[in-house]
């Protein structure tokens, strides 16, 4: 089966690995393998902060490294745009020639969660994010796939429509 690195804000969450459970047996369920960053037994203990977060990082570039594609959670996280690490994450797998599709529980574009912030320039092209970001997404054969949830973190039928996308198109 198809290694999918399910990447996100969702780790944040207070109840993470159970949003990861939901997420890859949705995968499953459809013929897909989900891996989650925190799959990841890391012995942290004794470890420095900074050594924690190398070791979180290092594992994660591994699970990347061992998986097919990517589904990324571009919802809004701590701002307009999507989390950082999960930007670093698309870019990382589009990088490694992999596909990348993904889905924001936010339907409203970029701009209209930009504008009026600061008094930088706007991206002004309808997009889910950042124009790098849909571009890499794009370049895989898909759209971000976008839509309102009550809760853009633990309503996950955005993401499922999201993964059928992704296996609908790696079987053409």
């Amino acid at each position: 089966m198809t290694r999918v690195y399910l990447a996100g804000p969702d780790v944040f969450h207070p109840d993470a690995v159970e949003l990861g459970r939901r997420k890859k047996a949705i995968c499953e369920e459809i013929g897909l393998t989900g891996v989650y960053p925190l799959d990841n037994d890391l012995p942290l203990d004794g470890l420095s902060p900074h050594d924690q977060g190398m070791a979180i990082y290092r594992a994660n570039i591994a699970l990347m490294d061992g998986c097919d594609a990517a589904i990324a959670n571009m919802t809004p996280f701590r701002g307009p745009s999507c989390d950082a690490g999960t930007a670093f994450e698309i870019g990382y797998m589009r990088a490694l020639g992999r596909p990348v599709f993904a889905y924001s529980n936010v339907a409203a574009a970029f701009t209209e969660r930009s504008t009026g912030l600061d008094r930088y320039a706007v991206e002004r092209f309808e997009m889910t994010d950042n124009l790098m970001l849909d571009g890499a997404v794009a370049d895989s054969g898909g759209q971000p796939i976008t839509g309102d949830a009550a809760d853009p973190f633990t309503d996950l039928s955005v993401f499922r429509r999201c993964a059928e996308s992704l296996r609908d198109a790696l079987a053409r």
